[in-house]
């Protein structure tokens, strides 16, 4: 090839590709054309293969010439891809633009579950009178859920829990929030004043009336000199606080192993306010809790003297106080997520 052919080749192809570049539809086209005429294996590389034929001499003006060449041709690119990308751009705002004065969607306000706003509830009215709130772990071991809560291996109370064992021997779902008592005791000096609030757990058919998990509040206060009248003032305080002030309130011998003397503490019936109904079974009275003095025992498991100390305990669950308050009939309505039951608590 000589040199006249070569500079005619070259003059071809720098028209021809600013045509193609004037002519791109989109970015897309411009870079695919880029690749076509500057790749290494693109158009303009062929025309310069045919530079080894040419004398020595002839090869610095054909050299110039193909510099310019890739120089107008990159210059008609880099044009024609910012015309276009400023269009795109434009096309892009006009296609994602938003009205501002448009009525935004309504968000659904979610609200707190029935049985969390009990708890939060509970620890409300308690932390007026110095309770604090501790956790405390949802496995146990068998020695704190039943042995040291005056529970042994033989003891015919422990039918009354109908336990979920894990892998590992000993270890357990705890059924009752009750083993806190002793973590407390055995890590803080009284006086003590707390709620341990969790999850428990018993092997249990599901009725309108039990549960195989279900949520209690443990409260527990130990101090010198701590007697059943000041369970009696607290209770009755909290009941008040909880359904109404001047709501009557009655203890009746109840059962625990762990607590001695135990009782059941009543209110009076939320439905009828006293001469009875189905919902109170007659009685006029509605149970919502379990409370005692802590057993001596108890107290000497969590490392405490029970000559100079006493104190009591007592456990409900956030969600039969919910069920009183609210008028519901059926457990399993706090753990079936059923919108229609849970939208009625915003």
């Amino acid at each position: 090839m000589d040199l006249a052919q070569l500079t005619r080749d070259l003059e071809d192809l720098r028209s021809e590709a600013l045509a193609q570049a004037a002519a791109a539809p989109d970015t897309t086209a411009v870079e695919a054309l880029e690749i076509e005429l500057l790749g290494k294996k693109g158009r303009l590389t062929g025309v310069l293969r045919g530079i080894g034929g040419l004398p020595a001499e002839d090869r610095p003006r054909v050299g110039a010439i193909a510099n310019a060449v890739r120089e107008a041709i990159e210059a008609a690119l880099r044009e024609r891809g910012a015309a276009l990308r400023g269009g795109e751009l434009e096309a892009r705002l006009r296609r994602e633009r938003l009205d501002v004065t448009t009525p935004g969607r309504p968000l659904r306000r979610g609200s707190l579950h029935p049985s969390i706003e009990a708890m939060a509830d509970i620890a409300r009215i308690f932390a007026q009178f110095g309770f604090v709130v501790v956790e405390s772990p949802e496995v146990e071991d068998d020695l704190k859920n039943f042995q040291m809560l005056n529970i042994p291996p033989d003891h015919p109370a422990r039918d009354l829990w109908d336990t979920l064992y894990v892998d590992q021997p000993g270890n357990l779902l705890r059924t009752h929030t009750s083993p806190g008592q002793i973590r407390v005791m055995q890590s803080m000096a009284p006086p003590i004043r707390v709620l341990l609030p969790g999850r428990c757990y018993r092997y249990e058919a599901v009725d309108a009336s039990h549960g195989f998990e279900f949520f209690q509040v443990e409260g527990l206060m130990v101090d010198e000199g701590t007697t059943l009248a000041d369970l009696k003032g607290l209770l009755d305080q909290f009941a008040h606080a909880m359904f109404g002030a001047g709501r009557k309130t009655r203890f009746r011998p109840g059962y625990y192993p762990f607590t001695e003397p135990s009782v059941a503490f009543d209110v009076e019936c939320l439905v009828c306010g006293g001469p009875g109904c189905p919902a109170c079974g007659r009685t006029g009275w509605m149970t919502i809790l379990g409370a005692g003095m802590v057993h001596p025992v108890v107290l000497q498991y969590g490392g405490l003297d029970p000559e100079r100390y006493q104190g009591f305990a007592f456990g409900m669950g956030p969600e039969r106080i919910s069920m009183l308050k609210h008028g519901i009939t059926d457990l399993r309505l706090f753990m079936d997520n059923d919108l229609r039951f849970l939208e009625q608590f915003r």
